[in-house]
């Protein structure tokens, strides 16, 4: 947890005019890396892909985009997630053409360049589409030798086999919940109560305890995108079929990406309805929507290896949604699929002429 920041940390420390074991954290190069400033210090992350824009327009339409960006981590390093209302993004084959052009020029500064790229499983937007991955490949099998690279992800299975091959592995583990309430409390300025019970929903990351923090408008967006989760394994439980028809038809006909956090709820919430069904409900992420799940089942027989069984079909919807498949489609068919599994439920009749 925190792997970009730890990144960052490296490529302070690698720029670093007097480095020891750590950045100094007072010379020039630390306090212009420290302000995502250092002319050798480049960060890449997925963005939104600019609309209207597309041949050699989208490398800089990219880049001004990418730009604000950090101008807005500078302003406020402190960022929540957005929740569903994010947008869709990936780090497309422009930005890596871009990325590999800079890496062939000298170091501006320092004696060596860094670039960082987060969430770098979001190279390959689509299955049938590997090319930016296949692009930083190439960078990757012979870098300059004043480059260095550091990749970093949440899923590094959805990387090119190649592309791990030519890497080197480091696990970054998970901060204690004591250390994310105190950040929270001293850094998000927020009361204790509520940084307590975000610690627990964060599970060991900062940011995404971040996402469960009230706001002034009500629940966290990562509160509201969890409970949404629960409603569609609530329906796809239910015996009345229109309720998960009425459901799915609640998601836009476009935009499945945005679907990727939801579907990690999911996943989550159906390993919790498996612990409580296993009777260890102590090992639930979130107890009281497993018991709210459970209770629902009442005098139904599913057995825990039903809830295992039922996360295939959670990432067989992951795959299709990052092919962009019609959100209402994907989440009709994935409450059957989950009520099938779960409750044995015969497939709806589909009309077709």
């Amino acid at each position: 947890m925190g792997k970009q920041r730890l990144a960052l940390w490296a490529g302070q420390l690698l720029l670093c005019e007097q480095p020891e074991e750590e950045p100094c954290g007072a010379c020039h190069g630390c306090r212009l890396a420290l302000g995502l400033q250092h002319p050798d210090l480049h960060w890449h992350f997925p963005l939104p892909r600019p609309k209207g824009v597309s041949g050699d327009r989208l490398a800089d339409a990219l880049e001004q985009a990418r730009a604000e960006r950090l101008e807005e981590r500078r302003a406020e390093p402190i960022q929540r997630p957005q929740g569903e209302s994010r947008e869709a993004s990936g780090i497309y084959l422009a930005a890596v053409q871009t990325l590999r052009r800079r890496a062939q020029l000298r170091p501006a500064m320092a004696h060596e360049q860094v670039f960082v790229i987060g969430e770098a499983e979001e190279l390959v937007v689509q299955e049938a589409s590997q090319e930016a991955a296949n692009a930083l490949l190439k960078l990757l099998e012979e870098p300059p030798r004043d480059t260095r690279l550091i990749l970093t992800s949440s899923e590094p299975g959805r990387l090119l086999p190649t592309v791990r091959s030519r890497t080197v592995p480091l696990h970054v583990g998970r901060l204690s919940g004591e250390e994310v309430r105190r950040l929270l409390e001293e850094e998000a300025g927020a009361d204790p109560a509520a940084a307590a019970r975000a610690a627990r929903a964060g599970q060991g990351s900062v940011g995404r305890a971040l996402g469960f923090l009230p706001t002034e408008n009500g629940p966290g967006p990562l509160d509201k995108m969890r409970k949404r989760a629960l409603e569609l394994l609530r329906v796809a439980l239910s015996l009345r079929r229109e309720e998960a028809f009425a459901f799915a038809l609640g998601f836009s006909p476009t935009g499945a990406r945005q679907l990727a956090d939801l579907l990690g709820f999911l996943d989550e919430a159906i390993r919790d309805l498996g612990a409580t069904l296993a009777g260890v409900p102590e090992r639930a992420v979130d107890p009281e929507g497993a018991e709210q799940l459970a209770r629902t089942l009442r005098g139904r027989a599913v057995h825990p290896a039903d809830a295992a069984r039922a996360l295939a079909a959670v990432e067989r919807a992951r795959v299709l949604a990052r092919g962009n498949v019609n959100p209402q489609l994907l989440v009709t068919g994935l409450t059957e699929e989950l009520r099938r599994t779960l409750l044995g439920a015969p497939p709806t009749p589909v009309a077709t002429r």
